[in-house]
């Protein structure tokens, strides 16, 4: 009990003096995962609200493989991307295995379907709303999509956040492809799971302390961003 004692006094400390190695450890987790959400909002949020508002052929079964994918598994999501920046890989001469970028590529497909997925069921609800006066102001499917991407805003907001909160605490993946090299790839999922398995609790704990206050701060600008939107449409 002592042990676990000295472990949280240590890892306050190292949260109080703001430890470089936990500082750069904290930074590089925020980095990988604020690109590849940009990254995937990038492709994300016209692609769901297309799928949101678009009616074609075979759209059941692609709203169904979008859903599916939303769960998609961190170490799936790692493996393909080793697959293709492995040497061997269509990619490998791009030598990106083991970089940061690695990680951003796999932390962007792991979470543009969940960007997609969510913003569709948005947009849907919205041009549902909506729909007829886009129709009587002349606005085919193509002009529509700016028009209820800026008019669900808040609502997409939540959307990114959940993209962040996934991303960030995401493990399988990016120590697929990243490698968990100290000064170089490592995130605090991974330098997590490596000082809990070195028995180095102290900076284990300071590392998930401050990963429970992102997901804490993630969840409450959500919850936020849910009520400014209730706000606007009422």
């Amino acid at each position: 009990m002592s042990g676990l004692g000295d472990a949280f006094h240590t890892a306050f400390r190292l949260l109080l003096s703001w430890d470089p190695e936990l500082a750069e450890i904290v930074w590089l987790s925020v980095e990988v995962s604020a690109a590849a959400l940009a990254l995937a909002a990038v492709f994300g949020l016209p692609l769901g609200a297309l799928l949101g508002i678009a009616r074609f052929p075979g759209r059941r079964f692609v709203v169904a493989a979008t859903n599916a994918l939303f769960g998609l598994p961190a170490v799936v999501v790692g493996l393909v991307v080793y697959m293709l920046l492995s040497r061997s890989g269509p990619l490998g001469s791009l030598a990106l295995l083991f970089t940061p970028t690695a990680m951003v590529i796999a932390q962007t497909l792991l979470i543009t379907p969940l960007i997609v997925a969510l913003t569709r069921q948005v947009i849907e609800d919205l041009h549902t709303e909506y729909g007829e006066q886009l129709r009587a102001h002349g606005a085919g499917t193509f002009r529509a999509v700016p028009t209820l991407l800026v008019e669900g805003r808040f609502a997409l907001a939540t959307v990114l956040l959940a993209g962040f909160g996934r991303a960030i605490s995401a493990v399988g993946a990016v120590i697929i492809v990243g490698g968990n090299i100290a000064h170089v790839t490592r995130v605090m999922p991974t330098a997590i799971a490596l000082e809990t398995s070195r028995g180095e609790l102290a900076l284990a704990l300071g590392l998930g302390i401050l990963l429970l206050g992102i997901s804490w701060a993630v969840a409450a600008a959500a919850e936020l961003a849910r009520e400014v939107a209730r706000r606007a449409g009422a």
